[in-house]
């Protein structure tokens, strides 16, 4: 059975970066939510642009009537639409369903409708992608907002990615391949991106005692 990688899991499972926070006036109460832009590039991101499909399985027009618009009072639509999409992942192992509303007011019947379409189709995904994990809102829906994190530096973020993916990259590396893990720390592209992502002297003796465990060769000092 297809599941989620270990990679896709630690994503799914990460806290929603307060800077994709936005917050609005509803009700007569602050709001906060996740633009839908900013869910479709979490999805191909975790997912793959190839890895899900978004299906809108009803659209409803539940209401509709002529109202006054603005302060100037023009004569014009409000429109209600109800809608639910299914979010598909994994080759169709795993299905999520939403439900959503949009309202669309507009001097023009036609634009109201369309407004509300698009906010209700847009509004059912991401309640149905929610239910995926934090990155798609679901931090949100915690009052306390207790997995909604700061964000985070890029260029520290970074640099501790490269960090990782050297770990991964040493330990990948086969016990008798000395030759192997010795060209590759000792390879131009590797110095030169130690020097990039501006690693300490500490980070890199780390690194080299992976390396040197890995050849079986005697600890030595950072290069």
């Amino acid at each position: 059975m297809k599941t989620f990688s270990t990679d896709q899991l630690d994503q799914l499972k990460a806290p929603l970066s307060r800077d994709v926070v936005k917050g609005r006036k509803q009700g007569g109460r602050n709001v906060s939510y996740v633009e839908s832009w900013h869910v479709i590039s979490e999805c191909n991101r975790i997912f793959g642009f190839d890895g899900w499909v978004c299906e809108t399985l009803e659209l409803k027009c539940v209401a509709e009537k002529a109202r006054l618009i603005g302060e100037q009072e023009k004569p014009g639509f409000g429109v209600t639409y109800i809608a639910r999409c299914r979010i598909t992942v994994l080759d169709g192992m795993i299905s999520r369903d939403g439900v959503g509303a949009g309202h669309g007011i507009d001097v023009d019947a036609g634009q109201a409708h369309e407004s509300a379409i698009k906010e209700a189709e847009s509004d059912a995904q991401k309640r149905a992608l929610r239910t995926f994990g934090n990155p798609f809102g679901l931090a949100l829906y915690d009052k306390l907002q207790t997995n909604v994190a700061d964000p985070v530096d890029e260029q520290e973020a970074s640099r501790q990615r490269y960090i990782a993916a050297c770990k991964k990259k040493i330990a990948e590396f086969k016990d008798d391949d000395r030759d192997g893990i010795l060209r590759w720390w000792h390879s131009d592209p590797e110095r030169q991106a130690r020097r990039d992502f501006d690693l300490n002297p500490a980070e890199v003796i780390e690194l080299k005692g992976l390396v040197t465990a890995k050849a079986k060769l005697p600890p030595t000092g950072a290069t």
